[in-house]
């Protein structure tokens, strides 16, 4: 009797469409709490990052069209038998409504529809597109929060750095997310850009601001300009003088660390002096 089950079980299952028959998800992956999977959809691969960046769609018509967040990001990708990119999408803003999220976007741009939405702190977003029947969707989830600084700085290193190789690389100035609002935790690195340059009152600088990989070339190119002159105007209001020092963004364009890892972003938003 158990042999004739197991055949028609198997009978049964080369009778089912192939698409029809549920994919085991990729191993230590999991659904978010926030958004549960529609049925016939398995996880084809995930990811997550205590502290890193994404882009989140937040118009079609207007730039920027993407928001920057940063903060504890997690990334499923799920692929689905016999279901629209608009049934994820429709199911997606539905959940996220009813669960007190506020929609700051939903929308088609061919191939993709997407679904934006935040409540306090936490953002979800959803990519959904379709061939053939079958469908694909990614949900991402940000957690907005600060970095945690790890990084100190010394000012006597910085000048014994700069009369050997006429620059040094500062971290610890923090800005506001995809802004150049200088965080009040800069402070104390900032009091130590003031007090290498009051010690050497012959040195002019160029204060150099540069970004990791995330965004566009162009995006990062102006952001960083900006925030490298925040810190000229931070060093200017404590008494710099302003012909001792030029702002100079760089964005993207001089990694010195991997910006396909964490660590390596990290090291790669950063503010360079250069001795003049």
């Amino acid at each position: 009797m158990r042999l004739k089950a197991l055949l028609v079980a198997a009978l049964f299952l080369l009778n089912v469409p192939v698409g029809l028959v549920a994919q085991e998800d990729s191993a230590g992956c999991k659904d978010t709490p926030l958004l549960t999977r529609i049925s016939g959809c398995s996880i084809a691969d995930c990811s997550n990052s205590d502290f890193d960046s994404a882009e989140v769609q937040t118009s079609l018509t207007k730039d920027p069209r993407k928001t920057h967040l940063e903060g504890k990001i997690e990334k499923i990708h799920y692929t689905c038998s016999a279901k629209s990119a608009l049934q994820v999408r429709r199911n997606a803003e539905g959940a996220l409504r009813g669960s007190g999220f506020t929609l700051d976007f939903t929308g088609y741009d061919v191939p993709e529809h997407y679904v934006t939405a935040h409540k306090g702190a936490q953002w979800v977003a959803v990519v959904a597109s379709e061939m053939s029947g079958d469908s694909s969707y990614v949900v991402t989830t940000v957690l907005t929060q600060a970095m945690q600084q790890e990084m100190t700085s010394d000012a006597a290193a910085w000048a014994a750095e700069i009369n050997q190789t006429g620059h040094v690389a500062v971290y610890g100035i923090e800005f506001d997310t995809a802004k150049a609002t200088i965080k009040p935790a800069s402070e104390k690195v900032l009091g130590d850009v003031l007090s290498l340059l009051q010690a050497q009152p012959d040195w002019n600088m160029k204060i150099e601001g540069h970004t990791d990989s995330t965004g566009t070339k162009a995006g990062n190119q102006v952001l960083s300009k900006q925030r490298a002159a925040s810190v000229v105007a931070w060093l200017v209001k404590n008494g710099i003088a302003p012909a001792r020092l030029t702002a100079v963004g760089l964005g993207d364009s001089k990694p010195i660390a991997d910006n396909g890892t964490d660590e390596g972003r990290a090291h790669n938003r950063r503010v360079e002096l250069v001795k003049q």
